[in-house]
């Protein structure tokens, strides 16, 4: 696996097909129930084609992308759609991303002192 950027998953409103990369097969099928349910109704609400990626320090990134000229594409509705489900998904999101950095980066789990209150 690429050490700089990893796909974590993707979909397609052209191709109606979903991708999940399996070297992250270790995850509970649970939360690979949600990554697809998640960027499968994002590409049918929005369009175009939606994949999580890992970027070098380990965090989840959005990538939509879209065909030159696609009417169906809603670009405004694409930006809002990620703000909500970074919004709704944040403690999915962010346990994906501690998951990623321990087991793919070789960091440490760090106790959040929030936590503690």
């Amino acid at each position: 696996m690429n050490a700089e950027e990893a796909v974590l998953c993707g979909a397609s409103a052209y191709e109606q097909k979903y991708y999940f990369n399996e070297d992250f097969s270790s995850l509970p099928q649970s939360i690979r129930d949600e990554l697809q349910i998640m960027c499968v109704m994002f590409t049918e609400d929005v369009g175009g084609v939606l994949m999580l990626r890992f970027d070098e320090k380990g965090n989840l990134q959005f990538q939509v992308e879209s065909l030159e000229g696609d009417a169906m594409f809603d670009e405004i509705g694409s930006g809002l759609k990620i703000k909500e489900l970074q919004r709704t998904k944040r403690e999915l999101l962010t346990a994906l991303e501690t998951y990623y950095r321990v087991f793919f980066l070789g960091g440490e789990v760090k106790e959040d002192e929030s936590d503690d209150r």
